[in-house]
């Protein structure tokens, strides 16, 4: 049930999958064709039927697997937009109040160089 109910929430990347799956059978199914026959005239109809369709299929998947992710994507923007014209979240300086802190030089070394140097100035 589940995975009926992913399939529907993602359905372009479920017809990205099965027409990726379906040019690969294709594909092979073409190269078996024309791995059987030894006429070119033979070969060619191999070649248009499984090659092409094969690629079409291939590229079809992928521009839908690539809107998609486009998609979530846009998905994610439009929840920091949100988030913004909330005041959740606020834009560096945005307030004349704030200071800007330099946590470099605040935190001091990383832990590791921290023993380090203790070690090195006590010995």
């Amino acid at each position: 049930m589940n995975l009926m109910n992913l399939a529907r929430k993602q359905w372009d990347r479920t017809a990205a999958i099965v027409l990726t799956a379906s040019g690969a059978v294709a594909l092979i199914g073409g190269w078996i064709g024309v791995s059987r026959s030894a006429v070119l005239a033979e070969q060619t109809r191999y070649i248009v039927s499984g090659g092409i369709v094969a690629v079409f299929l291939l590229g079809l998947g992928a521009a839908l697997w690539i809107s998609a992710d486009l998609r979530d994507e846009w998905r994610k923007l439009d929840r920091i937009e949100q988030a913004l014209g909330d005041g959740v979240l606020r834009w560096a300086g945005e307030s004349s109040a704030e200071v800007p802190i330099d946590l470099t030089e605040a935190a001091g070394p990383p832990p590791r160089l921290r023993a380090a140097t203790t070690a090195t100035s006590n010995g």
